[in-house]
């Protein structure tokens, strides 16, 4: 389709979030969520209505389900309780969710161990902590902004190619040298004759997809 075609089903923005809804917030899967958004009333007019609903959802344990307009297209969104105003995080489609048995209906049950249970307690428990948001830095940006630096100063562009791993470390033994406080194990080369299984029992890299288109 051209652009002046997709115009004609662009829908105007509007400042209005229409309430059809409210349900229990734990109903929420978390796969619908999409962007956060704070919400607050419109100048004076309409403050008490919107402390009322705030309030009034936060004692239930609710959330307002409703639809606003932004960016030409139609939002589902969730409005919750956030301090002296409110939160609001648009929801996906169930369409634009992908059913997980996809993925995971092919995977085996794993038969887990007491070691292996005591192995993954003791590595959680050592690594433990409190979320600190601005402990994580974002590298791509970091990278992104040296790279500028380098154009800027006239230097040479090159491209990084990623290093292929050619080592396997198993990771049962990984764990148990981390229990001991010992050196992680020696790397072995993968052999080609490795079935399968063995192969993802070995690594500890997982491969990953969006759930949500």
């Amino acid at each position: 389709m051209e652009p002046e075609e997709l115009e004609a089903v662009a829908i105007e923005s509007t400042r209005m979030i229409d309430i059809e809804q409210f349900v229990p917030k734990k109903e929420i899967d978390e796969l619908y969520l999409g962007n956060p958004y704070y919400i607050v009333p419109d100048g004076d007019v309409g403050q008490q209505a919107f402390a009322v609903i705030r309030e009034a959802i936060k004692e239930k344990g609710m959330v307002a389900i409703g639809r606003v307009v932004f960016t030409s297209r139609e939002h589902v969104i969730a409005l919750e309780p956030r301090g002296k105003g409110m939160m609001g995080i648009t929801i996906r489609y169930a369409y634009e969710v992908r059913e997980e048995e996809e993925y995971f209906g092919d995977m085996k049950d794993e038969k887990i161990t007491k070691e292996m249970m005591d192995l993954a307690s003791h590595i959680v428990k050592t690594k433990q902590g409190h979320f600190q948001p601005d402990k994580y830095e974002d590298r791509y940006e970091e990278a992104l902004k040296d790279l500028l630096k380098k154009k800027a100063a006239g230097k040479k562009i090159e491209r990084v190619e990623p290093e292929e791993p050619t080592n396997v470390v198993n990771l049962m033994d990984a764990l148990r040298a981390s229990v001991k406080g010992g050196a992680t194990p020696e790397r072995r080369k993968p052999s080609r004759t490795h079935s399968r299984a063995s192969k993802k029992a070995g690594r500890s890299t997982a491969r990953h997809r969006k759930a949500a288109s």
